[in-house]
């Protein structure tokens, strides 16, 4: 990746900001908190565990993005987009409640599992989207987590929530969307954004926070033997945050660690396959 400036945002010792320079209506955000650099550093950080983390981390980013008005909160139009199963793991309803101090924001839930039906490194698709509860105030703020690679379920996600904002004839404010994940995270919030601005006149705009740094992602061409491609998040050329770089060294056992973050579905829901 071509490497771009961090612009730090007032630090406190349990979250650090990061703003990445605007290169579209994008606002995209790097995020680093004790929790999430546990999670990153220890892949024996799992289950219930891992979990609890994530979502403290949420919280963390949350007060400070709220405190810094990187983006706006309105109780009564939030509504948590949860992507099966990934999604879960980020807590964000319980994050918000603990951040804001809320009970009355929405939760919505799609199913999306994505898989390839050959080597073709680029040949995801999804192959399971059958549930489907999606509840939407009038006026909606869309807030969802996922770990995204090569983006199939996030743009599937986002797709079945415009589809639904249109059914139920509202409208959307804005979107906050948390990931571990790579490039192709903004370039679908890109093209998202785009769509929401011509469609919602009072849209006020996409923030996407990358938790920890935006990683690369395995290509057929990466110089590793050992490799998913389309599926694991590298360090090597990724842009990171300072603090994350930092935390490594006390874990040297990073060096042979061929993923950021492995499984993120199996390693909080099903152990014996983590």
């Amino acid at each position: 990746m071509d490497i771009e400036t961090l612009h730090p945002v007032p630090q406190t010792e349990k979250c650090s900001l990061y703003q990445l320079p605007a290169a579209s209506t994008l606002n995209r955000i790097i995020a680093s908190t004790p929790e999430t650099r546990a999670i990153c550093n220890d892949p024996f950080l799992f289950g219930v565990e891992y979990t609890r983390n994530l979502r403290q981390a949420c919280t963390r980013i949350i007060q400070a993005l709220a405190a810094e008005e990187l983006f706006g909160f309105i109780e009564t139009e939030a509504i948590v987009f949860h992507v099966l199963r990934g999604g879960l793991n980020f807590g964000l309803r319980e994050a918000l409640t603990d951040a804001c101090g809320w009970n009355r924001h929405g939760s919505a839930f799609i199913s999306a599992q994505r898989a390839r039906d050959s080597r073709d490194s680029e040949d995801w698709h999804i192959t399971e989207s059958a549930y489907r509860k999606v509840y939407l105030p009038k006026t909606a703020t869309a807030i969802l987590g996922d770990v995204v690679a090569t983006g199939t379920s996030l743009e599937h996600a986002l797709q079945e929530l415009l589809r639904a904002v249109d059914q139920q004839g509202g409208r959307l404010r804005s979107i906050l969307f948390f990931t571990f994940g790579g490039q192709r995270a903004a370039e679908i919030l890109n093209d998202i954004d785009a769509v929401c601005r011509e469609r919602y006149p009072d849209y006020s705009g996409t923030t996407l926070v990358y938790i920890e740094g935006c990683f690369e992602v395995a290509r057929i061409d990466t110089p590793m033997s050992i490799r998913i491609t389309g599926t694991d998040l590298l360090r090597r050329g990724s842009l990171m945050a300072p603090e994350f770089i930092a935390s490594q060294y006390a874990k040297p056992s990073y060096a042979i660690e061929r993923c950021t973050i492995y499984d993120a579905g199996s390693r909080a829901f099903w152990l014996p396959e983590y």
